[in-house]
């Protein structure tokens, strides 16, 4: 079983991965395990265990273990961006034995772990978030990001109806590329009907053009480390560049509540499209009360189920998933949520995405 994926593990990896599971004694590097004596073994490694996203993702994770028979162990990096934590996760897993690795990746610094338990036969799947380049891991369940940064694009465009759109982008980092990063910035931006240059790099887009419907002028890009506190912090940074912004674009709906707040404080918050991406039920929420315009949803526990039983599959000597046709990665679908549909752009409203929510 230990060798099955790949036939790629070292002899010590195998006795060590043997030994762990034998005594049912090794660390989770800082996580939690269920199954018991289950004989496949899968970390799944996190951006952090504080976003609902996350937690909802690690719950979807244990319970696919449960039902497949798969021991499942969970950790997470201390805050989105911290890679080293992710790092030591990578080396744990190794060191235990485990058939495969599910990951959130924090940023590129992970990509060196990711390629060594790749090369000691551990079949590595990423979640949510595509690593750049995308075949560092064996495939990618994700969410397209690009879409869904392009259905709230054109949902922004639709509400403005010609009116000049004054934009803050509220990104993820401005210390790091990540793919989840520039794919929604730079769908929003085309959804709008903005042209973009180096696809990706966020903020290198000329400040001031037209959009599909008007002109524009994009105020800032701030950092949020999809934070609520980063958000608000972003926004503030913002409106002391121009207090008239009127279209506010945020990584996540926590960066989007934390806007809001920072709206309201100023007394800004009237007659401004707030639009995010994630679909949680607290986002979805945000949408129903009037504080978010529109989200795109996605679906991270089937994310995590199918890449649980990805591995299962691969570790019983099945075939390996294969991404969607055309993309580099196997595209778990995203749906506009809004109570204010546009014509022409399909969505579902705040009672659907309710029932379809998570977290």
């Amino acid at each position: 079983m230990l060798n099955s994926l790949r036939h790629r593990r070292t002899l010590v990896s195998a006795v060590v991965g043997a030994s762990c599971l034998a005594m049912a004694a090794c660390g989770s590097g800082g996580g939690s395990g269920s199954g018991g004596g289950d004989d496949v073994g899968v970390t799944l490694i996190t951006k952090n265990s504080s976003n609902p996203f996350f937690v909802t993702m690690q719950e979807g994770a244990k319970k696919a273990g449960e039902a497949d028979g798969v021991k499942i162990t969970t950790a997470a990096g201390k805050e989105d961006g911290d890679e080293q934590t992710q790092i030591a996760a990578i080396e744990d897993a190794i060191a235990r034995g485990d058939q495969g690795i599910l990951i959130t990746p924090n940023g590129p610094g992970v990509n060196p772990a990711i390629e060594k338990a790749r090369d000691q036969g551990l079949y590595v799947i990423a979640l949510d978030t595509p690593p750049d380049p995308a075949d560092t891991v064996d495939v990618t369940f994700a969410t397209d990001n690009f879409k869904a940064g392009e259905l709230i694009g054109e949902w922004t465009k639709s509400q403005l109806e010609g009116e000049k759109a004054t934009i803050a982008m509220l990104d993820l980092f401005n210390d790091k590329i990540i793919s989840v990063d520039y794919d929604r910035d730079q769908g929003f931006l085309t959804g709008m009907g903005i042209d973009t240059k180096d696809e990706k790099k966020n903020g290198d887009e000329d400040p001031t053009g037209s959009y599909d419907g008007g002109d524009y002028e994009i105020v800032c890009n701030e950092p949020t480390t999809g934070a609520e506190d980063g958000g608000r912090t972003a926004m503030e940074n913002c409106l002391t560049k121009n207090p008239d912004i009127n279209v506010v674009y945020t990584i996540n709906e926590p960066a989007a509540v934390g806007a809001y707040g920072a709206l309201q404080q100023a007394g800004s918050e009237d007659g401004v499209l707030i639009v995010s991406i994630d679909g949680g039920c607290d986002g979805v929420k945000s949408v129903k009360d009037g504080v978010i315009g529109a989200t795109s949803q996605q679906y991270p526990v089937q994310m995590a189920e199918l890449g649980v039983k990805a591995i299962k599959k691969i570790a019983d000597g099945g075939k390996a998933p294969e991404p969607t046709e055309g993309l580099d990665f196997y595209d778990t679908g995203v749906q506009l949520v809004t109570d204010n549909p546009a014509e022409g752009l399909d969505s579902i409203d705040t009672t659907k995405g309710t029932e379809l929510c998570w977290g």
